[in-house]
């Protein structure tokens, strides 16, 4: 074997031996889980972020040893060009591979934000504007053109979002949390409408609602809900009013200043079902899915009047007539004197 081709030989192993380090230490680069503490490290991707810098900051960051063998990954994957812009949680033990896998799957870190039943459309709006990820874009004023992007047929936002706990990404803005909250209501209150009981003094979907938030004020307690719905759905069909503290409160609005009066009962407004027959022309609350079931399935009997029992339960006693609606009125009366005098 001639000198020179001895020479071609070493120099072709020598290339081949480093090309099979190469390759040896690209493998244990992807594979190898990066240390970011238990709690492990937030990494946010801007829109029209390049792969490069995002290599490049992982590296910089100490999230990942080698930023060249990152983007060489990414170009022969042919993921490069498919990561997704948002906040991702970088897990302790990821490794380089993992990493490009969750970009490019946008399995970013979601926030979750939780609408209460009984809030008012006021009250969610404002816990909107204080939760500090939800991007804040409206105030009250605006709720007209936020029904009008929705399309809705309602006049008024009260009551048209459904309280569950809704969970979002970072950058996610306060009108499209309600856009999907309104949505999830009008699936519910479809769903429901079409498993009412017969015979209801309710002609829409939207006449539930604007009794289920009446139900959703008037008591806390869950096993209540199909009973109070009970007697607000006879008062109707016998054309009874309501006589519902809550909506009278809902009718005063911002001015309420915690203490229900006997003028506030006898002060006409649209909300006061003391001098107002039917329904109130808007829901006073937000509705959760088990107060409209209720107003859609109220429970059987004959009560036609409730109160407070003022037992710390917050349960209430029901009554057939106005007698004995006035007996349990005195026996409550009776046990807040009692409570007062024993503090």
């Amino acid at each position: 074997m001639s000198r020179v081709l001895k020479i071609l030989l070493a120099l072709l192993l020598a290339v081949g031996i480093a090309a099979a380090a190469v390759v040896w230490q690209f493998n244990q680069f992807l594979g190898t889980p990066v240390e970011v503490g238990s709690e492990g490290s937030y990494l946010e991707i801007s829109p029209g972020t390049a792969f490069s810098q995002v290599s490049n900051e992982l590296a910089e960051r100490g999230i990942i040893s080698n930023p060249t063998f990152f983007r060489i990954y990414g170009r022969l994957s042919g993921n490069a060009g498919k990561i997704h812009a948002g906040e991702y949680l970088i897990a302790n033990g990821s490794t380089p591979k993992g990493l490009l896998d969750q970009f490019v799957s946008g399995n970013v870190q979601l926030y979750s934000f939780t609408i209460v039943e009984g809030w008012t459309f006021r009250e969610l709006l404002a816990a909107l504007a204080a939760d500090p990820i939800v991007e804040n874009t409206m105030e009250y004023e605006d709720w007209r053109a936020l029904l009008d992007s929705f399309a809705a047929e309602a006049t008024h936002p009260e009551g048209l979002f459904l309280p569950e706990t809704y969970r979002f990404p970072k950058g996610t803005r306060d009108v499209d949390l309600l856009r999907q909250a309104y949505e999830l209501m009008q699936e519910v209150l479809t769903e429901e409408w079409g498993k009412r009981a017969v015979n209801l003094p309710l002609t829409s979907p939207y006449e539930a609602l604007v009794l289920a938030s009446i139900i959703e004020k008037e008591t806390a307690l869950a096993s209540e809900r199909p009973q109070i719905a009970g007697v607000f759905v006879r008062r109707l069909q016998k054309g009874m009013r309501l006589q519902t503290d809550p909506t009278v409160i809902y009718g005063i609005g911002v001015d309420f200043n915690g203490n229900l009066t006997r003028r506030d009962l006898r002060t006409d407004t649209p909300y006061n079902t003391y001098t107002r027959g039917g329904l109130p022309p808007t829901p006073i609350a937000l509705s959760g899915k088990a107060a409209i079931n209720a107003a859609l399935n109220p429970a059987s009997g004959s009560e036609l009047f409730f109160v407070a029992t003022g037992l710390g339960d917050g349960s209430h006693k029901f009554s057939d007539t106005k007698e004995q609606h006035d007996e349990a009125v005195r026996q409550y009366l009776a046990r807040l004197r009692a409570a007062r005098q024993a503090e």
